[in-house]
C-alpha cells in the first residue's frame, strides 16, 4: 500500500466524470420545464444534486485501487457528521477506519448566469463549513489520533461572464489589491489558494469547464489546484494512516 496508484487513463476519467457533470445538470433543468417549473438563475441545477457524482465515483475508485477497503469509503450514504457550531452536516465522500474521520471531501459547483450572489455563498459556506469540522475535531468529536485530511472539490462554468472584470462597491474601506480588476473564475482562484494558504482545507481542487453545442472542455487552471495535487494529496495521507495500522 506505499506506492502510490493512479489511473492510466486519469484523463478519459475525468472526461467521463464531466461529461456527466453536463448531462446531469441539463436533465434536471429539461426535467423542471417539462413540469413548467420556473427557476430564477437555472437554481432547478443546483438544488438537484448529483451532478458530481461522477467525480465522487472517480475519487472513491482511487481509493479502492490504493488498496482502501470498500468498507470504510462512504458515498452513498451515512454521510453526516456531527459539527461544533451545528449539530451536523452532510459531506459528500467520506473514510472512516475504526471510529476515526479520515478523508471528508465537499464537492460544489457553479454554472451561470448567476454569478455574484452564489460566489458569496459558495466562499460563506466553504468557509463555514471548514470552521465548523476543526471546531468540533478540536473538542474530540471525531476521535481522530491525527488531524483529518479534508478536502475541497469546486467545479465553475468558463464563460463570457465568468471572466469579465467585476466592478467593486466598497463604501467606507478599500478592498484588497488582489482582487481589484478581477473576473469570478480569478476570484475563485484567490479563494482557493487562499483556503490552502490559511490551511481551512489540506487540498483544494479548482476547475473551470464549459459546453458548447454538445462539446465538453475543461481545464485546472492552477497546478496546486488541479486533480492530480489533490489526489496525491489525499492519498499520501489515507495510506499513511492504513499503514501505521498494519504496522
Amino acid at each position: 500500500m506505499n506506492d502510490i496508484k493512479i489511473p492510466k487513463d486519469l484523463d478519459a476519467r475525468i472526461t467521463d466524470a464531466m461529461n456527466y457533470f453536463w448531462n446531469t445538470r441539463n436533465g434536471q433543468i429539461a426535467k423542471k420545464n417539462l413540469l413548467g417549473v420556473k427557476d430564477q438563475g437555472n437554481r432547478g441545477a443546483v438544488t438537484g444534486g448529483k451532478q458530481l457524482d461522477g467525480f465522487v465515483q472517480l475519487i472513491a475508485d482511487i481509493l479502492l485501487m490504493n488498496g482502501i477497503s470498500g468498507k470504510n469509503i462512504y458515498i452513498n450514504q451515512n454521510l453526516e457528521l456531527p459539527g461544533y457550531y451545528r449539530p451536523n452536516k452532510k459531506w459528500d465522500l467520506l473514510v472512516i477506519d475504526k471510529g476515526e474521520l479520515i478523508i471528508a471531501i465537499e464537492f460544489k459547483s457553479q454554472i451561470g448566469p448567476s454569478f455574484g450572489n452564489n460566489f458569496n455563498n459558495r466562499t460563506e459556506e466553504a468557509m463555514g463549513t471548514a470552521l465548523d469540522l476543526w471546531t468540533a475535531y478540536r473538542e474530540g468529536v471525531f476521535g481522530a489520533k491525527k488531524a483529518p485530511w479534508i478536502g475541497y472539490f469546486m467545479i465553475l462554468e468558463d464563460c463570457k461572464r465568468s471572466n469579465e472584470p467585476v466592478k467593486i462597491h466598497s463604501s467606507h474601506f478599500p478592498v484588497l489589491d488582489e482582487f481589484n480588476g478581477t473576473s469570478y473564475k480569478e476570484r475563485y482562484e484567490i479563494f482557493c489558494n487562499k483556503l490552502l494558504l490559511e490551511r481551512q482545507y489540506s487540498a483544494v481542487c479548482f476547475s473551470t469547464t464549459s459546453l458548447i453545442d454538445t462539446c465538453v472542455k475543461y481545464d485546472f487552471p492552477k497546478e496546486n489546484l488541479s486533480f492530480q495535487s489533490f489526489i496525491t494529496s489525499m492519498l499520501g495521507t489515507v495510506i499513511a494512516h492504513f499503514m501505521d495500522w498494519m504496522c
